[in-house]
Order: C-alpha cells, then structure tokens, then sequence
C-alpha cells in the first residue's frame, strides 16, 4: 500500500513539472485531425534521415527505459493513445503478431500514456508476448522530443518510426487521423529493410 501511494505522489509531481515545460513547445495544427477539426501537437518534430532524439519512459515496473537501452538493433517503434480503446488495441496486436515474420534481430516498442499498470493488463488479457510495451505517463518526454503530444489531452497521436543500429530515423508516419490506422505494409517494409541493410553490413564486416 505504502508503495503504491509513493509511485502516485511521484507521478503526480513528475507530471506537473512536465506540465509547466509543455507551456514553451512548439505546436503543429497541420498534422492530424480528429473529424475535421485540427489537433493541436505539442513538440518537436523529427524528419527522416536525423538522428533519432533520445525519450525517457517508463516499463511496466516503473524501471527507466531510454533509446539507449534499444541501441545496436533495428528499431520499430508504434505509438499509441491507449491501449484501451479498440484502433490502438487492434495497432498493437497487429505488430505482435507481425513480429514472428520478421528478422529476429529487430526489438519492436509501443509507447503510450497509459499507467504501466494499464499496459501489463492490457499485455496479459491480450497475450502481447512479443512486443514490449513502454509507458510515457510520468514525463511525457518521448511525445515532447518527437513532437506527438496532444494538446491539453495528454495522449500520444498515433506514428510510427523505425530507427536504425546507428540511432537513425529511417521511416517516420504520423497517422493524419486519430481514428484512423498506420501503414502497416510501409512499416514492415522499413524495418525489414534496415534489418537487411545490417545484415549486409555485418557480413562485409567479417569479410574485412
């Protein structure tokens, strides 16, 4: 009991010191809309082609992850609002079963802003055993470094990325709808092409 309260009071401290950063971002209206009414993204936006910027989250245990932890390996990242709600539930399962199609070298995340709490349960009734899932609730640093932050809602717009080995961004969507879903065909194929450009890269290495 005891340490539950002290994981909220750090939560809801964390979350007003973020709160007050959010008041100098940057904000986007031209990215996604929800019907027709624009959403406002707080953020920085990131382009293919840079350097991936680093994010502090959290896993289901409360224990920091950053993009240093995914290093070394292609990297597919799926952002969602909630895992709650049934176009995320149906984004998230669809990458886990995807997963045993592709190079076993890759790590796939799906970041949300859901409690880890809400993950772990989401993960088990689900069965997402392939996938990791990743919480941006206490700070809100990776919607903030990669600019997916929903104004005054708190939530992630629904993107996703796929970084390689060397920490770069080779494939970027942000979905222009909030009802609407990822490219799944054009994500699979970035990340199985960077996958490809490693192994190449690996053999030529040893060949060396």
């Amino acid at each position: 009991m005891k340490y539950s309260i002290l994981i909220l009071l750090t939560f809801l401290s964390t979350f007003s010191n973020a709160y007050d950063i959010q008041k100098n971002l940057p904000v986007h209206f031209d990215l996604v809309k929800a019907g027709d009414k624009p959403v406002a993204l707080l953020g920085t936006q990131v382009n293919v082609g840079q350097t991936a910027p680093d994010f502090k989250v959290v896993d289901n245990k409360f224990s920091v992850k950053t993009l240093a932890d995914f290093s070394g390996k292609p990297l597919l990242i799926s952002v969602v609002s909630s895992l709650d709600t049934g176009i995320c539930s149906i984004q998230t399962k669809r990458f886990n079963d995807e997963f045993a199609n592709l190079p076993q070298d890759i790590v796939m995340l799906t970041i949300s802003t859901d409690l880890p709490f809400a993950q772990k349960r989401f993960c088990k009734m689900e069965n997402i055993d392939k996938i990791q899932t990743l919480s941006d609730s206490v700070w809100r640093d990776f919607g903030m470094s990669y600019g997916l932050l929903i104004k005054d809602m708190g939530l992630l717009a629904r993107a996703i990325f796929v970084i390689s080995p060397e920490g770069n961004i080779t494939y970027k969507e942000i979905v222009n709808k909030l009802s609407g879903q990822p490219d799944y065909d054009a994500a699979l194929a970035a990340i199985n092409a960077v996958s490809e450009q490693t192994e190449v890269a690996e053999e030529s290495d040893e060949k060396k």
